[in-house]
Order: C-alpha cells, then structure tokens, then sequence
C-alpha cells in the first residue's frame, strides 16, 4: 500500500458526496492510494464511518458516478455498478463501510462482461473474489485500523488482477475532457474531440463503463452546479444552466431533480440553511 490518504473536508471536491460541510461532524471519510499494481483498476480505497450513538440518525446523500464500486458492509456486501440517481444512506448508532471504487472501465476485465449488466443488479463478491461475503465481512470490519483493512482487501484482490488492458487508459482520457472541459455538452462533441465515431464511443462505454456517454456528460455537469451551492456561492441558476448547455432552464431542472433528488433552488436553501 502506498500510504497515501485523502480525507474529505469542505472546500474540497465532494467527488458526489453531496453536502459535504453540513455533514463533517456526521462521519468520517477517508480515501486511500492502493498498491501501484492494483492502482492501475482500482481509483482508491474508502472508509466512511461514524458514531451517533445517542443521536439522531442521520441520512446522507450520494451523487452516482461512472464508476463500480466493491462494498463491505455487515449483510450488504456486493459488487455495485453505478447507479443513475440520487442514493441516500441513513447513518445510525456505530458503523463502518469499506470499499473499493474501480477507475471508469477498471472493472471490466474483472467482469469480462458488459458492466451495463451491473446497472440496479449488485454482484455478489464471490462471482470475483476467492472470498464469501460474511467471511471478509467477520474479517475487515472487525480491524480498528485503516491500514490493517486495505491490506487484507489487497489480498483478496491481487490474485485475481486480470493482464492491463489500455482500454481503461482510454475511458480515463475521455471522462477527463468531460470534466475538464466544459463546453463539452453533447455526444457529438465528445466524439469530435477524440475522434471517434459516436456508436463506437457509445458501445465502448456500455461494454467498460456501465452507463452511456450522454448521462455522464450530463452526471459531470450537474455535480458541477451542486458543488456551486455546496461551497456557499449564490448560484445564478438560468445562467449556469445555459453554460452547461442547456437551451431551456426547465430541463437543466428537471436533470438535476433527477440525478441529485431535489431542485436546485430546493437543494441550495438546504444546504445553505
């Protein structure tokens, strides 16, 4: 392991945890570099946990992206493709959640099937891993420290590391000219700046991402506008909706209602109160 931790604090890219400074009291979470071999599939390790005992629970919300994600949780551990909206997670009393969030395309030669398959269907572990669900659940969760617990997911992990496939090199490369550029707002233009043909770019992303190019153009564009009300910004909605390329504010809002749960007059006032 390369020891590398990134804790989430306000300021930061939420990088889809919506509402970020409202919730740092709520939980901890902490993302880890894996080992350079297992670095090349997997984005980073994760830990969310937390201690509410004698307070209220408190529900969290997640905004999805393009990426698959192995989750150890006490009775839900499972292989999770990416979701197409809004997910909330209710904390309660004492908990601890790990897991494994694969680059966009990283889980693919693991699967060698399309990842769409994955799209509302969790995978149960052992499909992948030499490991039964309740056996690593009884084994990592009961670890008090972070570093104790990447190291045992790495070990289950590593023999089962497929041959590199530069595909997943690719999918980088193009879900970075999404976020970075911004005037990218259509398929069109995404397979324009690559080149590449738009029905090949969109089969690619069935086979290696699990969602269409589309929704993650769309995805990109609307953390963009919840990050803007997340850091305190009065945001001016009409405006942002048409540099995001929408020709009609109704739109922009009927999208952002869908990928993060409420509108986004609806969502500032929250996050802002």
């Amino acid at each position: 392991m390369n020891g590398s931790v990134q804790k989430s604090f306000p300021g930061q890219p939420s990088m889809g945890v919506l509402n970020l400074k409202g919730s740092e009291t709520k939980f901890r979470l902490s993302r880890y570099t894996p080992s350079d071999d297992i670095a090349f599939f997997i984005k980073h390790f994760w830990i969310v946990s937390w201690d509410l005992t004698g307070q209220e629970p408190y529900l969290q919300d997640v905004v999805p992206n393009p990426c698959v994600n192995l989750v150890i949780e006490r009775d839900k551990t499972a292989i999770f493709g990416a979701a197409k909206g809004k997910f909330s997670y209710l904390l309660q009393g004492k908990g601890c959640v790990f897991g494994a969030k694969f680059k966009p395309g990283g889980f693919y030669p693991f699967l060698q099937q399309p990842v769409s398959e994955l799209l509302d269907k969790p995978l149960d572990i052992d499909r992948v891993f030499d490991i039964e669900a309740r056996d690593i659940e009884r084994q990592l969760l009961a670890l008090e420290h972070d570093e104790a617990m990447i190291r045992l997911a790495e070990q289950f992990i590593r023999p089962k590391l497929p041959a590199r496939d530069d595909t997943i090199l690719l999918i980088e490369d193009i879900i970075d000219r999404i976020k970075e550029q911004p005037d990218i707002t259509k398929v069109d233009h995404l397979a324009e700046c690559l080149p590449m043909h738009k029905r090949k770019l969109q089969r690619l992303f069935e086979q290696y991402v699990g969602v269409s190019p589309k929704w993650v153009i769309k995805l990109y564009r609307l953390h963009h506008a919840a990050e803007q009300a997340d850091q305190g910004r009065v945001v001016d909605w009409l405006k942002l909706s048409l540099d995001l390329g929408y020709y009609d504010q109704s739109h922009f809002i009927k999208d952002f209602k869908t990928i993060i749960g409420e509108t986004p007059e609806e969502y500032a006032r929250r996050v802002g109160g």
